[in-house]
């Protein structure tokens, strides 16, 4: 049965073989067209998760700043302030705590031999490596070691580097931070970096040895990540136990500032999945116009073939007959354009290969342009649109001709 509604539909489409190519190619186009926009919007919310994970997309990093309610007697306007004591208060009201450092920051005059630049210099603690995925590339970062010791050692960041040293390896050498000697042990791989950022401009040194340029006492502010846990929970609790522990209300935002890369990452989900409905949208419709066309010539077919389909009524063929058979043509037609249609978007694909986006604004954010990859993913979802067009728009025609009266339909001339 399958075989002789397949030779049916062969055989029909080869009778007016013109206009069955042309509604392939409208077919393909139109699929072509879906696969590409999908690929297009799954490759923006990829680069966006580049771009983020450049970052730290977990990173959670916490700043004192000033109350502004009146809290427990105290007027508004007071000054928070973070020490020891709240690292190890974040520590144990934060689950699944991965990684927490302290951090500090001036911006440091910073010089070998006679040059000599103005950099933003950062106390920090060995985590601060994953939190941030500081990738390093030659040499190594600070570690705990060098935090107990008080050792004046330095990591550069890539433009850092190249400033002071411009071409000559720096392992080993000793540089001035504010005409304090430290010495380069490593240099970090370059950061994604817009016009304005100072990232692969940045020096690192460990916390505790940022005490001769700058007061440690008091924290310039608190880094963390977390894995597996709700971070608006962990921000909420984390604001309700410093909240506490430095007299202010928990909704005084302005007392501590909390910044939150994972609910940004989210908020630019939100526009992703947006652009990814609207991107299948428009595909569908441009399908849609290819379904049309493929409605018409079955219409068409079924009024050139109105005295035949009348005979196979006469000689018993009942009305789901009739249905399969054109219905089976036009699924013919929608399942070969359907295949070029695929085979054309990955030529196009391959052929495109990256679209400019984050590389535009940033030096080194090649990690956060759209690539063009048709997914197992994006061939499903086409799929099934391609399949629903093609049978709303063979079904009209083929229910037409199942209902033809066989009297009528022989008569017709």
């Amino acid at each position: 049965m399958k075989r002789d509604l397949l030779g049916q539909a062969y055989g029909a489409m080869r009778h007016d073989l013109r206009k069955t190519l042309l509604t392939m190619l409208g077919m393909a186009w139109g699929i072509a067209t879906v696969v590409l926009l999908l690929a297009y919007g799954q490759g923006f919310g990829r680069a966006i998760e580049n771009i983020w994970d450049s970052f730290g997309a977990t990173a959670i990093g916490i700043f004192p700043g000033r109350t502004s309610q009146q809290a427990g007697g105290n007027k508004a306007g007071v000054p928070v302030r973070f020490t020891q004591d709240d690292i190890e208060l974040v520590r144990n009201v934060v689950p699944l705590v991965r990684h927490l450092s302290r951090y500090s920051d001036l911006q440091g005059t910073v010089q070998n031999g006679n040059r000599s630049f103005s950099f933003p210099v950062l106390g920090i603690d060995p985590q601060m490596q994953d939190i941030w995925a500081l990738n390093v590339d030659v040499g190594r970062f600070v570690n705990d070691e060098d935090n107990l010791s008080h050792g004046h050692y330095v990591v550069l960041g890539s433009e850092a580097k190249d400033k002071l040293f411009s071409g000559i390896p720096p392992l080993g050498e000793w540089i001035r931070i504010n005409g304090v000697s430290f010495q380069v042990i490593g240099v970090l791989k370059p950061r994604m970096q817009e016009a304005d950022n100072d990232d692969n401009r940045t020096v690192y040194v460990p916390f505790n040895s940022s005490d001769v340029l700058v007061d440690t006492h008091y924290l310039g502010g608190i880094w963390l990540d977390s894995i597996g846990v709700d971070h608006t929970k962990v921000t909420k609790t984390v604001r309700d136990a410093l909240a506490v522990a430095h007299n202010f209300k928990p909704d005084d935002e302005r007392a501590v500032f909390i910044f939150d890369a994972k609910k940004q990452l989210e908020q630019f989900n939100i526009i992703t999945i947006a652009l990814n409905v609207l991107l299948a949208f428009i595909g569908t419709i441009t399908l849609g116009i290819g379904g049309i066309g493929l409605m018409n010539i079955m219409l068409v077919s079924v009024t050139q073939r109105t005295r035949e389909i009348g005979v196979e009524k006469a000689l018993g063929a009942r009305k789901r007959d009739i249905l399969f058979q054109f219905l089976a043509e036009a699924m013919v037609i929608t399942a070969v354009g359907g295949v070029v249609g695929i085979l054309l978007s990955y030529a196009v694909s391959f052929s495109v290969g990256t679209l400019t986006l984050y590389s535009a604004l940033a030096k080194h954010a090649d990690a956060g342009d759209i690539r063009l990859v048709v997914a197992p993913k994006i061939l499903l979802i086409a799929t099934v649109i391609l399949g629903l067009v093609g049978i709303v728009s063979g079904m009209f025609p083929a229910m037409r001709a199942a209902k033809l009266d066989p009297i009528e339909a022989l008569r017709y001339e």
